[in-house]
């Protein structure tokens, strides 16, 4: 074979390899950001890991912004850091919505505000409300008539979860756009705080009324609203400070001890 034919390119030929070393080479000469890569797991806004980095992609600072706009309202990720506690501070927590003199609790939750209370506390009073309720219902008819038989009326659940989901929502909501109205520095997330923490005193309430003495029920209920109201309405004001709008406080106080009314008479009658 002559020298001439040593030279004609053999790439195309059939068992052939190509010179991955000059291509690897060539590759490498090209600018990288402008590799046209898909990125998965799509980035809906959430931080990426170390294994997700993309080549010349955003930096923290840009992820952190993309999850401040609209489309974080879609993102569970966006919710996680409202559910960042732990026993001890859920406890401290609880304990302060019992004692409502202190008027601190937006000081306790100013750095970590949170809405793990917020579900759970409502979730939680709406079976115990709708199960204790059927139970107190039933003991009072056995008083009047020992041949009452037990029945469970599912209507409660029904009425327990569209009553206090919608209450621990809508009311905190409705504060907060009011008092931006007004001109205050109001935060949804510490209101929905409030609010939630302010339902724990009902759930432990509710295995008292059980008992079927009907003042006793009246004087526990109001007792617990007016704890409830108070640990409400007298955080509310040390958190707005202006006196031109204490009706507010006021409002808020008379809507707390009205769902404390609510549960005696619907639940407890």
């Amino acid at each position: 074979m002559d020298e001439s034919s040593s030279n004609l390119p053999t790439s195309h030929l059939l068992g052939s390899v190509p010179a991955v070393v000059s291509e690897g080479k060539a590759a490498t000469n090209q600018e990288v950001p402008g590799a046209n890569l898909q990125i998965f797991p799509p980035n809906n806004g959430a931080s990426r890991g170390p294994g997700y980095q993309t080549l010349g992609g955003t930096t923290d600072g840009d992820a952190q912004q993309s999850t401040n706009n609209w489309k974080g309202v879609f993102s569970i990720s966006s919710y996680t850091q409202y559910f960042n506690i732990d026993t001890d501070i859920l406890l401290s927590r609880l304990i302060s919505s019992l004692y409502p003199i202190s008027g601190d609790f937006f000081s306790k939750i100013d750095a970590n505000p949170d809405l793990y209370g917020l579900v759970w506390i409502s979730t939680t009073l709406v079976f115990v409300i709708a199960s204790l309720g059927n139970c107190a219902t039933y003991l009072m008819h056995r008083r009047s008539d020992h041949g009452t038989s037990w029945t469970f009326d599912v209507s409660y659940i029904n009425v327990a979860a569209c009553s206090i989901y919608g209450y621990s929502l809508i009311v905190p909501l409705a504060y907060y756009f009011l008092l931006r109205y007004l001109g205050s520095n109001a935060s949804l997330i510490r209101f929905w705080c409030l609010w939630g923490y302010s339902l724990f005193i009902f759930i432990l309430s509710s295995f008292l009324l059980v008992i079927p003495v009907e003042f006793l029920r009246w004087t526990i209920i109001l007792l617990s609203g007016g704890l409830s109201a108070s640990f409400v309405a007298l955080n509310l004001r040390s958190y707005i400070q202006e006196s031109e709008i204490t009706v507010v406080v006021i409002s808020a106080f008379v809507l707390q001890m009205g769902l404390a009314i609510f549960i005696k008479m619907w639940f407890f009658a």
